[in-house]
């Protein structure tokens, strides 16, 4: 079975198992060589290991019901994103206003800023440079088709 078509098959089992969990979404599903599913998912409250543990035992069991590996040679990682991980989906923009990310753009330059806002097309992002009375703040309206990847800049 083509890649493709497994991913199809996995993804249309997983939104079955998120439909109950209207919070929780999927980010991205990859099927490697070694027939290893790997898959992100999010959710808008907070994914806990415990709930990708869950997810992967019952997306597991229909996997093997379906027997899309007949053999059963297969592995299944569920997991949330990494903060290393860039955001993918709209709803991940959408959790993540207020936030500081980075952003690299198609042209692999880098703006780095608090998320304010985002649209279905783009996103407002607030820098603020200088130190005291030279402090200046500035607002970049970013087209989505601009960006190359988003990554949440952990702040401590």
């Amino acid at each position: 079975m083509a890649n493709e078509t497994i991913i199809a098959e996995v993804e249309g089992m997983l939104n079955d198992l998120l439909a109950a969990q209207p919070e929780d979404f999927l980010v991205s599903i990859k099927v490697r060589p070694t027939n290893n599913i790997k898959i992100f998912i999010d959710s808008d409250l907070g994914m806990s290991i415990e709930k990708c543990v869950r997810y992967n035992r019952k997306l597991y069991a229909q996997i093997e019901e379906k027997a899309l590996f007949p053999d059963g040679n297969f592995s299944l990682e569920i997991s949330s994103p990494g903060v290393d991980e860039p955001l993918k989906t709209h709803r991940q923009f959408v959790k993540n206003i207020g936030r500081k990310v980075l952003i690299v753009f198609n042209d692999e330059t880098e703006k780095e800023g608090k998320l304010l806002e985002v649209t279905e097309t783009d996103l407002l992002l607030e820098q603020i440079t200088g130190k005291g009375k030279k402090t200046e703040t500035n607002q970049f309206l970013i087209p989505f088709d601009n960006i190359n990847k988003t990554i949440v800049q952990v702040e401590f």
